[in-house]
Formats: C-alpha cells, structure tokens, sequence
C-alpha cells in the first residue's frame, strides 16, 4: 500500500511508561506512536540514561523508527486504542496492569 504518511517533528519521553511517543499523520487521521526505551537501547546498541540520552537516540534513528512506524500503519498493526507499539512499547503500556 501506497500511502502519504507524514512524521512531524515531534516526540515526548514519557518516564512512567520508559518510551517514546511521537505523532504520525495517515489517511487525514492523526496516530499516535510510542517506541520503548529497550526497543531504542537495542537499536542504538547502547544502554541509555536519561530522558536527554533516549531522546537524542530518537532522533539519531528516527528514519529508522519512521520506517518501522510506517510499516505497522500500512499492515494496519494498530493497538486497540488505535496507536502503534513498536518493538516492547506494548509491555510498558499494558505491563503491571490488572
């Protein structure tokens, strides 16, 4: 599938949930899209502390995490509140709820 899907330049750690969420726009809808600290630590190769390590390590491999993001849009991997988890975000998210 063939599809415009645009990244803005927009990312926010959030600590509680140890990931990334970042925003893509698809099919005029806004997704929100999270990656997890374990997921960017192995792509960086490196243990990253603190929120100013992870989020230079985004942006060092937003193509990257843009590529795989866009990926799970085309298949249509969406969470059940209608985001995409890539790599171990779903764990933080879900993880250690009842």
């Amino acid at each position: 599938m063939n599809q415009e899907i645009l990244f803005p330049d927009l990312q926010e750690w959030q600590a509680g949930e140890q990931r990334v969420g970042f925003p893509a726009q698809a099919m005029g809808a806004l997704i929100q899209c999270y990656i997890g600290r374990s997921q960017l630590e192995r792509m960086a190769g490196t243990a990253l502390l603190g929120e100013a390590e992870v989020l230079r390590a985004f942006d060092a491999l937003r193509f990257d995490i843009e590529e795989l993001a866009t990926r799970a849009i085309e298949e249509q991997a969406f969470a059940p509140d209608g985001s995409i988890l890539i790599g171990d975000a779903a764990h933080a998210r879900h993880g250690g709820q009842p």
